[in-house]
């Protein structure tokens, strides 16, 4: 079947002017933006605006990340990861790779074996989550069909190395210790 020519829509662009070559009148306008957003961050005074929060991080916290309803974070603010125990005291995973096969990151790394226990066929013998690949975004934290992995409400994460960065089973688990009091499963 043959295309008719009244069919065809032309869609080569146009050629630039002798200005719009120059670009100057684009150049001209980025910086008519980015010079009106900086004087929109001032007052009449010239002081900065009241809603602008400024924190001197390490001796104040940020405490907007967190809403009071009896104790509970707000659910949609994602700090570091951990993994959950179960009721006696065993990871909750099943090693079915869910969490890593969502993570848009691949920052998740799983070894499975199989299991001791009666009750689940896999466990992880290694999981391992890099800190630092991790965009926080909580899929991990939804594909997981036994609620094994959790995204807490700590949120700083610090290290000297990219290896202390590189959070192991025995350090997500440490987490979960640590955090069970501010976030209950």
């Amino acid at each position: 079947m043959a295309i008719r020519d009244d069919e065809v829509v032309d869609v080569t662009p146009a050629p630039l002017t002798r200005t719009e070559s120059l670009f100057i009148p684009n150049i001209f306008k980025g910086l008519g933006t980015t010079m009106r957003h900086a004087f929109q961050n001032f007052g009449r005074n010239g002081a900065v605006r009241k809603n602008i929060w400024v924190v001197q991080y390490p001796e104040q916290k940020r405490d907007d990340r967190s809403v009071e309803d009896g104790g509970q974070f707000r659910d949609n603010f994602r700090g570091v990861h951990r993994l959950n125990k179960d009721e006696d005291g065993r990871v909750r995973c099943v090693a079915c790779m869910m969490c890593a096969t969502a993570c848009p990151a691949n920052c998740i790394h799983i070894v499975a074996a199989e299991s001791p226990w009666e009750d689940r066929e896999k466990y992880p013998v290694q999981f391992d989550i890099d800190e630092l690949r991790c965009i926080f975004c909580g899929m991990c934290e939804e594909a997981c069909p036994v609620d094994a992995i959790e995204l807490t409400p700590h949120y700083e994460v610090t290290g000297m190395t990219r290896q202390e960065l590189i959070f192991d089973k025995a350090k997500l688990l440490q987490v979960f210790d640590e955090t069970i009091v501010d976030k209950p499963m």
